[in-house]
């Protein structure tokens, strides 16, 4: 069972504990099926039993975890079914997102994708593929940012939140880093280009192509469990 840093910044304490344990389960840290322990959470965080507890009801608002009685909150995480239905409804809707942005967006966040994929590119030359992951988390949230619509943007925060670990799968296939900087380049030359048709397009064959690489590498784990 993972053991915990300490939570320092005092700041929204209870948002800081709820978003450390749902990177826990989210990252699958803690597995389907684990027992989340107040007592235990309260120790190695080193905050109160209450923040703990209001974390842990809202964990089971989002479905990730289950309260059984006489055990507690049981993580039941996210499954490779949610996953592939995550990616169904980003197929769906993220492309509009970058029509969206594609109009709407400003020069300050034009700089700043700019800026995400140069570091990308950076950091593939170091094969540094868990800065890749973080700046292509960062690079898909401004897109967001920049479609200008609430409600889309907080649906696909959440769902890109959600398949963290299908995403770290994906990117970890055999050349599908290189390849996604080179296809956020693509849409970000079509945003640059006002190109709302081309910039929705690419951004959904993106999507489309994480999918698979999801799916080839699942199947790949499941190979070696045989």
């Amino acid at each position: 069972m993972k053991t915990l840093q300490p939570i320092k910044d005092t700041g929204s304490l209870r948002a800081r504990v709820f978003a450390e344990l749902e990177h826990s389960i989210l990252s699958g840290e803690y597995k389907a099926g684990d027992t989340m322990n107040e007592l235990r959470l309260s120790r190695d965080l080193g905050v109160s039993r209450t923040p703990i507890r209001e974390a842990l009801m809202q964990l089971e608002l989002e479905g990730l975890v289950e309260t059984i009685q006489n055990k507690g909150a049981v993580v039941v995480g996210v499954s490779v079914q949610d996953i592939e239905d995550i990616y169904a409804i980003r197929l769906h809707i993220e492309g509009f997102a970058s029509e969206l942005a594609t109009n709407r967006i400003t020069e300050e966040e034009l700089v700043a994708l700019e800026k995400m994929i140069e570091l990308q590119e950076f950091y593939i030359q170091k094969d540094d593929r868990d800065q890749i992951w973080k700046l292509d988390t960062e690079f898909h949230k401004l897109i967001y940012e920049a479609s200008g619509n609430r409600p889309l943007r907080a649906m696909l925060t959440n769902f890109h939140n959600q398949i963290q670990r299908g995403r770290g799968l994906s990117l970890h296939a055999p050349g599908r880093a290189v390849k996604a900087v080179e296809e956020h380049r693509q849409i970000l030359e079509a945003i640059k280009n006002r190109d709302a048709v081309k910039a929705s397009e690419l951004t959904t064959e993106h999507v489309r192509l994480a999918l698979l690489n999801f799916r080839t590498e699942v199947q790949a784990l499941l190979s070696e469990d045989i």
